[in-house]
């Protein structure tokens, strides 16, 4: 007999006792871990004489005769139940011997103490609310392979505190995002997530069908043209968090979807971003530490001081060693790095490529990288000090990009002009060129003030704060690919 079948007769069991193997509600009425703050202070010699109704699922059990004890976990924590024939009697007592780890039960009863000095529910009464009809895997040891955990996540919260700390850790965090942003008088938006024209990023796209219209759209790759269109209305601070979605690469640090925060501000430019970027990092670190200091994959962080600023050209000095940075020595550089590359890429891309594959990766920071070549960057405004590079900042922690910023560009000519180069790098045979929008266009033609943007990947910020090294281990349910069931 299969475990299955097995299960399935002790639901049949219940059934025929006249109980539901699977109820419609119950009245849980305390939680776990209010239930032990609550009665600590009890002693064996002294029991409480009230009851406590609570609910949770059977995680062990262990038999002894007469009697048996199990442990029941929920949301916020476990307890043990003690369940014993002369207290419930021998029908129900051998009723409840049936009970599987992995069951979900509804009890009542009083808390005492053993002697071995645990706190524990006395139980008058057990209900069955959900028979588990698949084995939980063996306590100790719970899910070890990695993709399994990924693939079975609800399986994995079950199983590891851990997992599930980290979990609720991501929600204080995109919390803690919110309010801060809200007490600096920043507004939350929505944007559609279907887009005729994708654009805010340099990302190839997934593309669908709206079969009424008979048209192809685009799940967005970033939230920024119809942010700063906002910009244009008239709201001066706006920000989004949501999904957004490129067909890209899977590793420890990209997703095909994952959750972006940015923001807008009016009359502002890219240093009033750093100094937005750095409060807000600190005010997390802070938050979900208790201090300033981090520690990610034994590397220690430093958040109490002010963050470093270094150009793109100057970390190519300092990190690579190029002083002058001419397209002969990036291509060589890059050779050396065993980085291919067409020769057909502009000096700005070649200074891009050169950053990502040797500088990026050694950056532990906080760090600034600031002031990109102009090619890199199609929505950023022109440097006021250098025509060839842009007023941009990405944010580096760990070697990882955690946040990029601009001043927007605002001018509508020089906009559509950045679109046409787009336009021939995408005719070139790059996928991930923008795609020209003469909408936003429009709307700049309207007049947008000056304003600073800001994109933060939430995903990598909680990495973070939670030390995990891949970004699977900070989303529910990951990208895998599909098994095929019929082999």
């Amino acid at each position: 007999m299969t475990e299955y079948e097995n299960r399935r007769l002790k639901q049949q069991a219940w059934e025929a006792a006249g109980q539901c193997a699977f109820a419609h509600t119950f009245d849980k009425q305390h939680a776990l871990a209010t239930i032990v703050a609550e009665y600590t202070h009890i002693t064996s010699d002294t029991p409480a004489d009230t009851d406590v109704q609570t609910a949770g699922r059977v995680m062990s059990r262990r038999g002894h005769g007469k009697a048996m004890f199990l442990n029941i976990h929920d949301e916020s924590g476990e307890l043990q139940l003690y369940i014993n024939v002369d207290r419930v009697g021998a029908d129900l007592f051998k009723l409840y011997e049936s009970i599987d780890i992995g069951d979900i039960v509804g009890l009542s009863g009083t808390m005492f103490r053993t002697r071995r000095d645990a706190l524990t529910l006395n139980v008058n009464s057990l209900t069955l609310l959900t028979k588990s009809l698949a084995a939980l895997p063996e306590k100790f040891h719970g899910l070890q392979d990695k993709e399994t955990r990924y693939r079975q996540r609800y399986v994995d919260l079950i199983m590891s505190p851990d997992v599930r700390s980290v979990f609720t850790a991501r929600s204080s965090i995109v919390l803690a995002m919110r309010q801060y942003l809200n007490r600096d008088q920043f507004m939350e938006v929505e944007t559609p997530v279907l887009q005729h024209i994708y654009g805010g990023a340099s990302a190839e796209p997934f593309r669908t069908h709206h079969n009424h219209l008979d048209q192809d759209l685009y799940l967005r790759i970033a939230l920024e043209l119809h942010l700063k269109r906002l910009i244009v209305g008239g709201y001066e601070r706006v920000f989004e968090i949501g999904r957004v979605f490129r067909n890209e690469g899977v590793s420890y640090k990209h997703n095909p979807e994952y959750t972006l925060l940015e923001l807008y501000q009016a009359y502002a430019d890219y240093t009033d971003m750093m100094a937005l970027t750095e409060a807000l990092l600190k005010h997390l670190v802070v938050q979900h530490t208790g201090g300033t200091v981090l520690t990610y994959q034994d590397q220690t962080i430093d958040f109490s001081q002010s963050f470093e600023r270094l150009s793109m050209l100057d970390a190519l000095a300092q990190y690579a060693g190029i002083e002058n940075p001419t397209r002969q020595v990036l291509t060589e550089a890059l050779s050396q790095h065993n980085v291919s590359n067409t020769g057909q890429e502009s000096w700005g891309h070649l200074v891009g490529m050169v950053y990502d594959k040797i500088v990026e990766p050694q950056l532990v920071g906080p760090i600034f990288i600031t002031d990109y070549p102009w090619e890199l960057s199609p929505l950023a405004k022109q440097h006021r000090d250098n025509p060839d590079l842009v007023e941009r900042f990405e944010l580096i922690i760990a070697g990882m990009e955690i946040a990029n910023a601009f001043s927007e560009l605002n001018d509508p000519v020089e906009q559509a002009a950045r679109f046409e180069d787009q336009e021939r790098a995408r005719e070139a045979g790059d996928a991930e060129a923008h795609q020209t929008d003469d909408d936003y266009i429009q709307a700049l033609q309207y007049g947008m003030p000056p304003t600073g943007g800001l994109g933060i990947g939430v995903d990598r910020v909680v990495m973070l704060l939670t030390n995990q090294t891949s970004i699977r281990d900070v989303l529910f349910f990951p990208h895998l690919k599909q098994l095929n069931t019929l082999d």
